[in-house]
């Protein structure tokens, strides 16, 4: 009977140590069993784009070599600024190819083929036929030969502020004589005509 009692004994025992065994530890306060999850990678952002290329700006325009009147009439230019209406300007500068001029206009340059008209008017076309400025006694001006109208007018030359204002001394001379000068409506080379005399 003893025997029976030691021996339920026993197995009770072994079978607590064997349910402790398989029961997890607890944790300890502060420390964590369990590995914390990683941290979720940032989305890949997505590749900027690339702007897309600025064109190429066209080739400069093949210049043929200048006569001796093209020559001629480069000469005619007046050469540096004008100051022009509406508080703005044009520049005009030898081409490096001879017989040839720039006109800098705002942020355009054109390149020009100077004539001379046969009026005394100097002609400046743009070897592109896009505009025209024209070269006279008092003033120049800038011209869109496609939509044919000024760009800017009223650009006048130190030289031409001098045409004018020795213009204005000979007029008024001229007065003094009785003597009528016709400019002929371009401010180039006024005509003298005879005084009338009266009957």
């Amino acid at each position: 009977m003893k025997f029976a009692s030691l021996l339920t004994f026993v197995l009770s025992a072994t079978c607590a140590s064997i349910t402790l065994a398989q029961t997890p530890a607890a944790p300890k306060p502060g420390s964590s069993s369990a590995k914390p999850a990683a941290a979720a990678k940032p989305a890949a952002k997505p590749a900027p784009r690339k702007a897309p290329a600025k064109p190429l700006p066209p080739p400069p325009p093949v210049l043929a070599e200048a006569d001796a009147d093209q020559l001629a009439a480069t000469e005619m230019a007046f050469l540096g600024t004008y100051d022009c209406e509406f508080k703005q300007s044009i520049s005009i500068t030898r081409n490096t190819t001879p017989g040839y001029l720039d006109v800098a206009w705002q942020r355009h340059t054109f390149t020009m083929k100077p004539v001379l008209s046969s009026t005394g008017a100097l002609r400046m076309e743009d070897v592109t036929g896009k505009t025209l400025m024209i070269q006279i006694g008092n003033k120049s001006m800038l011209m869109d030969t496609k939509i044919g109208q000024r760009l800017v007018d009223e650009c006048i030359h130190p030289k031409q502020r001098e045409i004018i204002e020795a213009a204005r001394a000979a007029k008024a001379a001229a007065a003094a004589s009785g003597i009528t000068l016709d400019h002929g409506g371009l401010g180039i080379e006024p005509r003298v005509t005879a005084p009338v005399t009266k009957l």
